[in-house]
């Protein structure tokens, strides 16, 4: 017996689009009519490739860590501590406000924006957050080039915040030069620089 119908569409194209509608919407304000509109594919097809909504978003998210939010991950591999906090904040402002992709952060998006019924995809990004501060204090556990006043959990916590509260300022329609400007004043600030 032949297997069943070849897809007409491209899988990891209709990801990429549905990974800009949760970036652009966030979880609650993406609708499946939205989803499939900007995928070009149906509800069934939907379904049977990626699941429902939440199985999708659980792919799209990882799709953004590996992707667009790679960045994080790499900027671990800089040779010091100080490189490792300035490649984080400076990341965070060229992925939230950069030319070429949608403002704000998905996971501060989802984390922020998310009520009740959206629980399970809010407890995944926010599982995804804390799995990237962990692996930044432990990345800053190993620095040497760091002030001994820096204690690598609440360093690793405080570049977080930072990081976070870029994006929200992005999503708020702040630009990347000025979100650039910031994030030199706060890292001159947090590593303790002379302005």
């Amino acid at each position: 017996m032949p297997g069943g119908r070849p897809r007409a569409f491209d899988a990891d194209t209709a990801l990429d689009r549905a990974l800009d509608v949760f970036w652009r919407n966030g979880y609650e304000g993406t609708s499946l009519a939205d989803l499939t509109a900007a995928m070009g594919i149906n509800k069934p097809s939907l379904y049977a490739t990626f699941g429902n909504k939440e199985e999708l978003f659980g792919k799209v998210l990882a799709r953004y860590l590996d992707g667009p939010g790679a960045y994080a991950a790499d900027a671990l591999d800089a040779p010091t501590g100080r490189e490792v906090v300035e490649q984080l904040i400076h990341g965070a402002v060229d992925l939230t406000a950069g030319k070429n992709t949608p403002p704000g952060c998905l996971c501060v998006k989802t984390v922020q924006a998310s009520g009740p019924d959206a629980h399970a995809v809010r407890q995944e990004a926010t599982k995804a957050r804390k799995a990237g501060e962990a692996a930044l204090r432990r990345r800053l556990e190993q620095a040497t080039d760091l002030p001994s006043s820096h204690e690598p959990a609440a360093l690793a916590a405080l570049v977080h915040t930072i990081s976070d509260g870029i994006a929200v300022q992005a999503a708020a329609g702040r630009g990347h030069d000025e979100l650039r400007q910031i994030a030199d004043s706060a890292l001159r600030a947090l590593l303790n620089e002379s302005t």
